[in-house]
């Protein structure tokens, strides 16, 4: 089953307050004030206008916890009371939301959802048994989750709650929780680059403000309102990353995020089995605009904006709900190397590790240039949008500038590693024509600062593009001859399509290329050994489906040097999705903004 569970999930009362849990159990009641901020008095760079309504202060009070009754209201659930303890049990209350029976606690909520490989309604029991305050379940559930929740608890005190669907019911939940607790939320999408960008975001805004971003992957209508309920109501801003595999599903989680500001760092074909064309790709990472509020902020590519205005009818005042196509933002921000950009980057220069470049844009002065510790000019990109997201929360330049420097790189997502001898571009994640593009331009700038004349061999362990629908095979043959351009000198296949690209490679190849094809992971991890030299550079990517990590996970374990077990190159592990900025730094920053406002 789903295993994901938040703990100090804070959840509120169908009031104005609301409560949470700090981190000691102790109950506390937030209440935030609002004010408008303008610009940053202690820098000599003017900032863009901050749009933004920024938490200037925290008041704390005692109070209650939320009610198995509220909740009902919400998610509109019937409450089973056919007993008397059923009765008592909607007077409960609780504190935390778990989807996972395994790590449920006494006294809180458990949602049953269903997955293609998972069932929580048959743990229902497990969960009350360990003393849920209450379990939300489907009207459609078998009446043997109600037999055995009954033999597992027959004279405790418990409450079910049935719903048409537990998965919307949990959407429905996570939307009002954030509408209560009002933390400003940044939604960013787009076919490469978005988690990434969240990452710059959250690293960048930490520094100023309690920021609490999507853990890992979490991105789809299950892991979008565990971001939102794992926040805390202390947190003063929400990034959170949205995907999509099929028509409908980024409106949908942009209702529920309800954000401030939302980001589309880019449109390339992608899970074109569930969309068909490249149109309704980019019609669908646009939609996440319908989730913006009246004076929200959308920043996109400025490659998308022809598409923008195709989609849209002139921009105007927001109506609600949309009608008339009309775009419900007043204000739309572009970022690309186009000169008409709003903000535009220039002077790239890479050097296999990093990158550094510059921004222009409106009221901004002088240029700053920017070094950037990731590869790559995908990351060029996504670090201009991220500068854009954290301009309108009155971040200078300068301050950007110097918090950017110090991001760490996101396991599996162009991950630098020195394992013994051999340089590791880990990028294996996930896979598209376009991050394949990006990645083998990475593993070229990366031979040229890596190779010292000493001329090391280019590999690349290349695994199946998933979800291309009918051009899965002539995708695939297009990478293979992109493959033969970069000079790849070894090529190991995992999968059935990425034969196809090693055939495409092969015929192209105007030099020596080996090209080996595995049918599985498995099969490449056994015979690493016997292909891989110490010296190599290597270039890891696939799909999810291809597991490419454990081929990572083989080559530390064949020639990292003994007794060491991770010798990796700049390498910094990134452990904790919220990063809480001392009291001071966060409370000088809202200061200096209020005294300007005071000017």
């Amino acid at each position: 089953m789903f295993t994901l569970f938040f703990h100090h999930v804070a959840l509120f009362v169908l009031a104005k307050s609301f409560s949470i849990r700090n981190y000691t159990s102790k109950k506390i009641f937030v209440n935030y004030e609002f004010e408008k901020c303008g610009l940053d008095n202690d820098s000599r760079r003017p900032v863009p206008d901050c749009s933004l309504s920024i938490v200037h202060q925290i008041l704390v009070k005692g109070m209650q916890e939320f009610s198995v009754r509220a909740l009902a209201k919400i998610i509109k659930a019937d409450i089973a009371q056919s007993t008397t303890l059923e009765q008592q049990a909607a007077s409960n209350s609780f504190a935390e939301v778990s989807t996972d029976s395994r790590t449920i606690k006494a006294g809180d909520c458990f949602f049953a959802l269903r997955g293609e490989n998972f069932d929580g309604h048959d743990y229902v029991a497990d969960a009350l048994a360990k003393g849920a305050a209450c379990a939300v379940i489907s009207k459609d559930a078998s009446p043997c989750v109600m037999r055995d929740a009954y033999c597992e608890q027959k004279d405790m005190s418990y409450a079910i709650l049935k719903v048409d669907d537990t998965i919307k019911a949990l959407g429905d939940f996570a939307r009002e929780y954030r509408r209560q607790c009002g933390f400003k939320v940044v939604a960013i999408t787009g076919s490469v680059g978005k988690t990434t960008t969240r990452h710059i975001v959250s690293h960048v805004l930490s520094k100023h403000y309690r920021v609490f971003q999507s853990p890992k992957n979490f991105n789809n209508n299950i892991g979008l309102p565990l971001t939102l309920l794992g926040a805390d109501p202390s947190d003063e801003i929400i990034v959170a990353e949205l995907g999509t595999n099929h028509p409908g599903e980024i409106a949908y989680l942009s209702v529920i995020a309800q954000p401030d500001i939302a980001v589309v760092t880019n449109v390339y074909p992608a899970h074109l089995q569930g969309f068909g064309d490249l149109q309704a790709i980019i019609k669908e990472k646009l939609s996440i605009a319908e989730g913006l509020s009246g004076d929200g902020i959308l920043i996109i590519n400025a490659n998308l904006v022809e598409h923008l205005l195709n989609y849209y009818s002139p921009i105007t005042n927001y109506q609600s709900p949309i009608t008339n196509n009309q775009l419900p933002v007043t204000k739309v921000v572009t970022f690309g190397k186009q000169e008409d950009c709003d903000w535009q980057f220039q002077d790239v220069v890479h050097d296999g590790f990093s990158g550094t470049f510059t921004i222009e844009g409106p009221r901004h002065g002088s240029s700053v240039q920017i070094h950037l510790p990731l590869p790559g000019q995908g990351n060029v990109e996504n670090a201009v949008a991220a500068w854009i997201v954290c301009s309108q929360f009155c971040l200078t330049i300068d301050d950007f500038a110097q918090a950017v420097r110090t991001v760490p790189p996101i396991s599996m997502r162009a991950e630098l590693l020195q394992i013994g001898n051999l340089t590791v571009l880990n990028d294996s994640y996930n896979a598209n024509p376009a991050s394949m593009r990006n990645a083998l331009n990475m593993f070229i700038s990366l031979r040229k600062t890596c190779d010292s004349g000493l001329n090391r061999r280019l590999v690349f362990i290349c695994g199946d593009m998933t979800e291309l629908g009918e051009r899965a095979h002539e995708l695939h043959a297009k990478l293979g001859i992109s493959i033969a351009n970069a000079g790849i000198q070894l090529l190991l296949t995992v999968g059935k399509l990425t034969k196809i690209t090693a055939e495409a490679a092969e015929r192209t190849a105007q030099y020596e290329l080996q090209a080996l094809c595995f049918e599985d992971v498995f099969s490449v991890c056994s015979r690493l050994q016997e292909f891989i030299k110490d010296s190599d550079i290597i270039l890891v990517k696939g799909s999810r489906t291809a597991k490419l990590e454990l081929v990572i996970a083989k080559l530390r374990d064949i020639y990292s040097p003994k007794g060491i077990r991770y010798p990796i190159h700049q390498l910094r592990t990134s452990k904790a999705s919220k990063r809480a900025p001392s009291p001071e730094a966060s409370s000088g920053r809202l200061r200096r903004i209020k005294q300007q406002e005071a000017k």
